[in-house]
This record gives C-alpha cells, structure tokens and sequence, in this order.
C-alpha cells in the first residue's frame, strides 16, 4: 500500500519533527524520534552529493533534481527505519525524560 509522504526537504527546521509530539504515546514518540534522525540524514545526504557532475546518475535532465531530492529522501527515511546511526535513540530517551520531568 502506497502512502503519502511529505518531502523531508520541505522542513526547514528539523525540530518540527518533534514539536507536539504526544509524549505520552510511546509509539508517537519513537515516530517522531525516527523522523528526526531522518531530516538530519537527508541533510547530510544532501551535502554528499552537492557538487556531484550533470548527468551520471541523475541523467541531468529537466526531472533530474526533483528525482535526486526523492531518492535522497528515501535513503534517509530508510536509514533511520533501519536503525540509523543512533540519532533517534538518544532522542527519544530525551522526549520520555521531558515527560518524566514534567509530571
């Protein structure tokens, strides 16, 4: 089944991941934890191929950066899906303790 996704470029600021986030709810928790670890990985990911030549890959045609952006975006939800590189874990840890210390 397909879903929806939004871009991750279109977050311009990584925090809306997190803000609102029902901390009570653990699995909204680690969701938002995990789309975190990916906007900051999409951000890296960019960087990595800044600079690379026209076509290659991409072929350079008039679709070519729209389908760089989309595959980036992949890459990067799916990292952090597959575990990531431990961004997500440290998040949440800090979200539940935010809720712990609010109670």
């Amino acid at each position: 089944m397909l879903q929806s996704v939004a871009p991750l470029t279109s977050q311009a600021d990584p925090l809306n991941a997190i803000r609102g986030v029902d901390t009570t709810n653990k699995s909204s928790v680690r969701e938002a934890a995990e789309e975190f670890e990916a906007v900051f990985l999409n951000t890296m990911l960019q960087n990595m191929f800044t600079g690379l030549n026209e076509g290659g890959t991409w072929g350079g045609g008039t679709g070519s950066d729209a389908w760089q952006d989309l595959l980036i975006d992949e890459y990067a939800r799916s990292i952090s899906k597959a575990g990531g590189i431990g961004l997500a874990d440290s998040v949440e840890r800090e979200l539940i303790a935010l809720q712990e210390g609010a109670l």
